[in-house]
């Protein structure tokens, strides 16, 4: 058996593999003739004081050979002749729920709409340079979903949802490095999902799968009550033991192609506001207590949150989806939008630092879209979308405003420097933003620059809009079997559905879609991962 140990280092001797094993054995008491394994568990930064340390929990293997570091076995049935489901969307809940399937014995035919990973590119670079929309393919449709071109942060607090390290070790089975078993807060990066999305994709294939591009879901065949299947725009049906909707949160046509055949959906609180950009040195110096965190520290975060009031009411201010050492990129998925997002590669090594800064959104802000039914609060986001996009001419060119002047009401007379490729221009954010937004917004930057000292800075500016953080639309299911509470055989699932927020939880959440499928449609016990 291992012995473990709890250690606190310093950064350089916790993130040098030499260092780290040499302080390990001389710890231990252990010569360099032993057959010694060292094998980090669990590693995590505290910056709370002056000398940073970094908290790491050790196995270590004294003559005896250690497991390997994975549970998990990428070996999969043929399932070639086995009965089929349909799963709409090759997203982190998609991707996962159609593994799943493989592993119950069920055939997966996942349809998604956009295109295979590397040809989203192509589509990606004309938002940037020619600010040309697809709506197929763009940040938030094709293959890997919107997660694919993200920062890939594979941290989750939804833990009883599902088992995360069997999620992490999947994507370690898929080419994943192994640093996101011991890292207290993970990420993958947008430069190395790419290649992992298409290893799970051969996984399904290899297993007797089924994998369709260009295949946007039109409509739901529906038959005495229950899912038969989907067709797509090119008239082709597909028919399965039962469907599994992971779409994502962006997918309004199937928001409204669900409305308009009478499967029950509803309006769901959400959140909207801005990205804040920042120097990444500056946030460094914030939160490690130093003018340069040096060759061993990796870019810091933060994560900042307060209840601020306007008009009577209070409402949640946070910061969201921080990406370090990131990029503030255009995530619209029609022509006339403007949305924003942030992403990072592995490295997390630009010169900036991004976070989605957002309001609560409830129900009495889209009162004045109530005509709309359970797309009212849809409707509501895709407006000031189309909004901020007419304020700034109407291409891929975002508003933005110095975070000082954005507190004191003035428009910027000049912006920084900036991660956004298609361009910014200068604009009142108090006026592109409703005022129940834009009024929390700025009480909000002054609790969080006492909160962080340097963070309410000149240095700093507004990026709009960030709306997509959640789905404005829930898709109600059955807490127990996770099937659509009025249409047997549809599994809403993820994001998209109002049940998941991020890749972990919505990975997990298509596995539990998956496995109950199965137990209900396959005449098998789903047996949980």
């Amino acid at each position: 058996m291992p012995r473990i140990i709890d250690l606190a280092l310093p950064p350089e001797v916790a993130f040098d593999e030499t260092r780290f094993r040499e302080h390990v054995l001389r710890t231990l008491h252990l010569t360099g003739a032993e057959n010694v394994t060292v094998r980090p568990l669990r590693r995590s930064i505290d910056a709370r004081g002056r000398q940073i340390k970094v908290n790491v929990t050790t196995a270590v293997y004294a003559n005896e050979t250690p497991d390997g570091p994975l549970a998990y076995r990428k070996e999969y049935p043929d399932v070639s002749r086995a009965p089929q489901a349909i799963v709409v969307g090759a997203g982190p809940a998609g991707m996962f729920a159609a593994l799943r399937l493989v592993e119950l014995g069920i055939r997966p035919v996942v349809l998604e709409r956009g295109k295979d990973v590397r040809a989203r590119r192509r589509d990606l670079a004309a938002i940037t340079r020619e600010h040309i929309v697809n709506p197929d393919s763009n940040y938030c449709f094709g293959e890997g979903g919107a997660g694919t071109y993200s920062d890939g942060k594979l941290y989750t607090r939804a833990t009883k949802r599902g088992d995360v390290r069997r999620i992490l070790e999947i994507f370690v089975a898929h080419g994943a490095t192994t640093e996101i078993l011991v890292d207290a807060h993970p990420h993958i990066g947008t430069n190395k999902l790419p290649n992992i999305v298409t290893a799970q994709r051969e996984s399904i294939l290899a297993a007797g799968g089924e994998f369709l591009f260009n295949k946007k879901v039109t409509g739901f065949l529906l038959e005495a009550g229950e899912m038969a299947g989907v067709r797509t725009e090119d008239g082709h049906e597909y028919r399965g033991l039962g469907v599994i909707l992971a779409t994502g949160h962006s997918a309004r046509d199937i928001f409204e192609l669900m409305h308009r055949q009478e499967i029950a959906i509803e309006a769901k609180p959400f959140a909207m506001g801005v990205r804040i950009e920042h120097q990444q040195s500056l946030i460094d110096k914030i939160q490690y207590h130093c003018s340069d965190r040096g060759d061993y520290l990796p870019a810091s975060s933060y994560s900042l949150a307060a209840q601020v009031g306007h008009n009577g009411g209070e409402r949640g201010v946070f910061s969201f989806c921080m990406c370090p050492g990131g990029y503030i990129v255009p995530a619209a998925t029609a022509p006339g939008e403007i949305v924003v997002n942030g992403m990072s590669p592995s490295r997390r090594d630009s010169k900036y630092a991004n976070s989605g800064m957002v309001v609560a959104i409830n129900e009495p802000d889209w009162q004045a879209y109530r005509g709309y039914g359970p797309l009212a609060a849809l409707r509501m986001q895709q407006e000031l979308e189309q909004r901020a996009s007419r304020m700034a001419g109407g291409r891929q060119v975002a508003p933005a405003q110095r975070m000082t002047d954005f507190v004191k009401g003035k428009v910027s007379s000049s912006l920084l420097s900036t991660s956004y490729q298609p361009g910014l221009v200068s604009m009142n954010m108090h006026e592109v933003l409703p005022a129940h937004i834009s009024v929390r917004l700025r009480e909000g930057f002054k609790v969080f620059g006492h909160k962080m000292r340097g963070y309410l800075t000149d240095e700093a500016q507004l990026i709009g809009i960030e709306s997509r953080t959640s789905s404005p639309v829930r898709i109600p299911r059955d807490r127990e079997t996770l099937e659509h509470t009025g249409t047997k055989r549809l599994f809403p699932c993820a994001e998209g559905a109002g049940y998941a927020g991020g890749i972990v939880s919505a990975a997990m959440d298509g596995e539990r879609c998956a496995e109950q499928l199965v137990a209900l449609y396959a005449g098998r016990k789903a047996v949980v991962a």
